[in-house]
């Protein structure tokens, strides 16, 4: 159990590294549009106005036979 092979390299991962060598402006765009939609500093108070506002979702929503309005 201590002899764990960690020179595994998938088809994937040796793609990118050679696109990545190949188009090195790439790491600066994915920064750059990391940056526009996922690295964002959190508000408490529109996080907290957000979490109360949210409604109840009703069991199993995709059961067209189980709402009984």
């Amino acid at each position: 159990m201590g002899d764990v092979n960690t020179s595994y390299v998938s088809d994937h991962t040796k793609w990118i590294d050679e696109q990545l060598k190949k188009n090195p402006e790439w790491v600066e765009d994915q920064k750059a549009g990391r940056a526009l939609w996922w690295d964002k500093k959190q508000d408490a108070q529109t996080s907290a106005a957000n979490a109360e506002s949210k409604v109840p979702q009703k069991p199993y929503p995709y059961d067209v036979n189980f709402y009984t309005e």
